[in-house]
C-alpha cells in the first residue's frame, strides 16, 4: 500500500517549495543587482582614480620649463616633490583610516575637488614658495584618492577574483598620467607651463561631478547582503568583521601586531624611490641626458606608463592564477628583473635611442609589477575591517621613500649626474626584494585568516 502524506504534512511541503523558489528568485536578484552595481563601481573608481593623476603629475611636465624660467636647480624643484610625497604619504594612512569609517563616495569625490582647485591655483602663482605650499595642499587631498578603492574593492569583490580587478583598477593611474604627459607636454609646447595647470583642473572639476552622481558605497549600503554571504565565504575570525572600528582599535588589532603586513611596508618604501624617481624626474632626464625635445619626452614617458600598467595587470593576474594568491612571491620575481634591467641600463654603453627607449619600457612595466602587488598584499593584510587603513599605511611608507626620490635624485644629479641615479636606482631595488622574501610564505588565503 503507497504512502499517502496527510494534509499537515503537503502544507509544509508547499511551505518548503515556496521557500525553496523564493530563496532562488532572491539570489538570482542578489546576482543581477551584483553584477550591475560591480560593473557601475568599477569603471567609477577607473575614472575616479584616473582623474586624481591628470592634477597631479602635472609639475612633471612642467617642470623643465619651470627650471629655465625661474633658474631654479634640480635639489629645490625635488624639495617641492618630497614635501607633496611626505604629507601625501602620512595622509594616506589618515584618509585610510577615516575612510574605513566613512561612505567612500562622499570621500573621493570631495578628495578630487581639493585636489583640482590646488592645481587651479597654482597656475595663477609665481613663487617656488606658492608651488610648495599649494601643492601641499594638493597632496592631502590627493591622498583622499586611493583609500576609497581599497575599501570598495574588498567589499565588493571576494579574495580569490580580487587580485586581476585590484590590478585593472589600479592602471586607471597610468591612464591619468598618460593624459596629462601627453596632453600636458601639448600644452606646454603650445600655451606655456601654467595651462599645464588650469586646463586639467577644470575637467578634473567636472569629472568630480561624474564621480559622485556615479560612485556608491559598500553593498550592504545599498541593502545587498555581503559578500562573504552571497558567495558562501566564511568571515574572518574576529568577531564583527565589516564593522566600523575604533582608530585605536584599527591600529592596535590589525596594524602593529601584523608583522607581515610591516614587511609590506618596507618593501614598498624602496619600491616606491624607484617609481617616483621615473614618476618626477623621467622628463627631465630624458631631456637632460638623452636630447629628448618637450613634446618627444612626454610621449617617451607616456609609453613608459603604459608599460607600466601592463606590468601591473600581469603581476595582478600571474599572483591570482599562477602563484594562487602568493602575492609576495610574484613580487620576488619582478624585483629580479627590475635589477637586472637597472644594472644594465647603467652598465651598458648604449648610445643608440631606441634601446634605450626600451630599456625604460621595460623598466617601467617591473616597477608598476611589485607597486600593484604591494596594494592587493596590504588590503588582505588589514582584512575588511581596516583595508583602507593597511593599505594607507603602505602608502605612507611608499611616499616616504617618495620623499627621498625627490630630493635625494635632484641632489644626486645636479652632483654626480644621473648615471649614479640609476646606481642608486639599482641598489633600492634589492632592498625592496629582500622584504619581499620575507613574506614568501604569506597568501591571501592567510591573509584571510588573521
Amino acid at each position: 500500500m503507497g504512502y499517502v502524506a496527510t494534509k499537515e504534512q503537503e502544507t509544509e511541503i508547499e511551505k518548503a517549495q515556496k521557500q525553496a523558489l523564493f530563496s532562488e528568485i532572491h539570489a538570482a536578484y542578489v546576482d543581477r543587482q551584483y553584477r550591475y552595481w560591480r560593473r557601475r563601481i568599477f569603471y567609477s573608481l577607473v575614472l575616479g582614480y584616473a582623474s586624481f593623476y591628470i592634477v597631479r603629475q602635472n609639475f612633471t611636465v612642467a617642470a623643465p620649463e619651470m627650471l629655465r624660467e625661474f633658474g631654479y636647480t634640480k635639489s629645490q624643484m625635488g624639495w617641492v616633490f618630497s614635501i607633496f610625497s611626505i604629507i601625501y604619504g602620512v595622509g594616506k594612512f589618515v584618509s585610510g583610516a577615516i575612510c574605513d569609517r566613512t561612505n567612500a563616495r562622499y570621500f573621493m569625490t570631495f578628495g578630487l575637488l581639493g585636489a583640482a582647485l590646488c592645481m587651479l591655483c597654482i597656475g595663477f602663482s609665481h613663487s617656488i614658495l606658492a608651488f610648495a605650499l599649494l601643492y601641499s595642499m594638493g597632496a592631502m587631498f590627493q591622498s583622499m584618492g586611493w583609500p576609497p578603492v581599497s575599501r570598495l574593492m574588498t567589499h565588493w569583490y571576494s579574495p580569490r577574483k580580487l587580485g586581476t580587478r585590484w590590478a585593472l583598477v589600479n592602471a586607471s593611474h597610468q591612464f591619468g598620467s598618460i593624459a596629462i604627459l601627453l596632453g600636458g607636454s601639448w600644452l606646454l609646447e603650445y600655451f606655456g607651463w601654467r595651462s599645464v595647470f588650469i586646463v586639467p583642473a577644470v575637467i578634473a572639476l567636472l569629472l568630480a561631478g561624474i564621480l559622485f552622481e556615479r560612485l556608491r558605497d559598500t553593498p550592504e549600503s545599498l541593502g545587498l547582503p555581503s559578500i562573504e554571504e552571497k558567495e558562501g565565504l566564511l568571515r574572518s575570525s574576529v568577531p564583527g568583521d565589516g564593522e566600523a572600528v575604533s582608530f585605536r582599535g584599527i591600529f592596535m588589532e590589525h596594524i602593529l601586531p601584523n608583522r607581515a603586513l610591516w614587511y609590506v611596508c618596507m618593501a614598498n618604501f624602496f619600491v616606491y624611490i624607484i617609481r617616483m624617481g621615473f614618476f618626477n624626474w623621467a622628463p627631465t632626464f630624458l631631456q637632460e641626458a638623452k636630447g629628448a625635445s618637450t613634446l618627444g619626452s612626454g610621449m617617451q614617458s607616456s609609453l613608459f606608463e603604459l608599460t607600466g600598467a601592463l606590468g601591473g595587470l600581469l603581476a595582478g593576474w600571474a599572483s591570482d592564477h599562477i602563484f594562487k594568491g602568493h602575492r609576495n612571491r610574484t613580487g620576488f620575481y619582478f624585483m629580479v628583473a627590475l635589477i637586472t634591467l637597472l644594472f644594465l641600463f647603467w652598465y651598458l654603453p648604449i648610445s643608440s635611442q631606441m634601446v634605450n627607449t626600451a630599456f625604460l619600457f621595460l623598466i617601467g612595466f617591473f616597477i608598476y609589477g611589485p607597486q600593484t602587488l604591494v596594494g592587493i598584499s596590504s588590503a588582505e593584510l588589514g582584512s575588511k575591517r581596516a583595508a583602507a587603513a593597511a593599505n594607507g599605511l603602505t602608502g605612507t611608507f611608499g611616499y616616504l621613500g617618495g620623499a627621498v626620490a625627490g630630493v635625494g635624485v635632484g641632489t644626486i644629479a645636479d652632483r654626480w649626474g644621473w648615471n649614479t641615479v640609476f646606481l642608486f636606482f639599482g641598489i633600492c631595488a634589492v632592498f625592496g626584494t629582500f622584504f619581499f622574501i620575507l613574506n614568501w610564505n604569506q597568501s591571501a588565503q592567510k591573509a584571510q585568516k588573521l
